[in-house]
């Protein structure tokens, strides 16, 4: 029996069997039942120095944009989204992921612009 939180997990778009090799399921992910309403997305990190400092404050000033909850959660850890600290703390590496939940109006929008922020590797050159 599948829940509608395990349906609605859907990794980035343009992600790979490559870029898939670390993901957990969103309850493991973040050590936790997941809401139901929680919109869920994998996010592969592929910047050269993970979830750092900077990229860490690009994520929280991407998700303080909108009118939305978010959870970011690795290896049954689980931070608020607009926590530069609680999101270094995840230690996540180039070649981990991240597994992020949102709520709230706006929480699709905020997928998309993490996702997009994620994937250019949070502007950074390489």
């Amino acid at each position: 029996m599948s829940s509608p939180v395990n349906d609605a997990f859907v990794p980035r778009a343009d992600a790979d069997e490559a870029d898939l090799h670390d993901v957990e399921s969103p309850e493991v992910a973040c050590g936790r039942p997941i809401a139901p309403e929680a919109l869920v997305r994998a996010l592969p990190i592929v910047n050269k120095r993970g979830l750092h400092a900077r990229a860490s404050a690009k994520f929280v000033q991407t998700v303080e944009r909108f009118d939305a909850y978010v959870t970011v959660c690795r290896n049954g850890e689980a931070v608020g989204g607009n926590s530069i600290m609680g999101l270094m703390m995840l230690a996540a590496g180039p070649g981990t992921s991240v597994t992020v939940t949102a709520t709230g109006n706006e929480a699709a929008a905020v997928l998309e612009a993490l996702d997009t922020l994620v994937a250019d590797r949070f502007g950074e050159e390489e």
